[in-house]
Parts: structure tokens; C-alpha cells; sequence
């Protein structure tokens, strides 16, 4: 299973055996996930942020950008007069 992930310090986070002060907050998911990596369940592919659809379900996104990730998603709205 593929997670598409746009940021690389989690990316490494994940790969990384080694537990930093900063990321102790995290450690129980951080554990599932890296056994889950080590046994290839799942990957962290890399995603450029433009191409990371799920932002506009987290974070302010221009007009432009909602339009064309909701086209992406094939998300229509239903409301709208044809």
C-alpha cells in the first residue's frame, strides 16, 4: 500500500530506527509504522505538495487549486445547475 507523504521529515522519521527527542510524541504510531515498512506493507512514496490532493481538506488552498484537486478527486457538485 502506497502513502503518499509531501513531507520529507516525516518520510525519514518513519525510515530512521533511531528515536530523537523530538519525536517521542509520535512513538507508538511510529512503531506500527515501521514495522509495517519493514515488512512491505507500505511505502512512502514522495508527492510534490501541488500534486497532494488531501490539502484541501487541511489547509487553505487558493480557488484555483480546491477546483482543480476537486476535478483530480472527480468530485462534482450536484447542486449546480447543467
Amino acid at each position: 500500500m502506497d502513502l503518499f507523504c509531501d513531507n520529507k521529515a516525516a518520510i525519514a522519521i518513519a525510515h530512521n530506527p533511531i528515536q530523537h527527542d523530538s519525536t517521542k510524541h509520535v512513538e507508538i504510531d511510529r512503531h506500527f509504522i515501521r514495522e509495517n515498512l519493514e515488512a512491505k506493507i507500505i511505502q512512502f512514496p514522495f508527492v510534490k505538495s501541488e500534486d497532494q490532493l488531501a490539502d484541501i481538506l487541511t489547509k487553505a488552498v487558493s480557488s484555483r487549486e480546491f477546483y482543480n484537486s476537486l476535478d483530480k478527486l472527480r468530485i462534482e457538485d450536484l447542486d449546480a445547475s447543467t
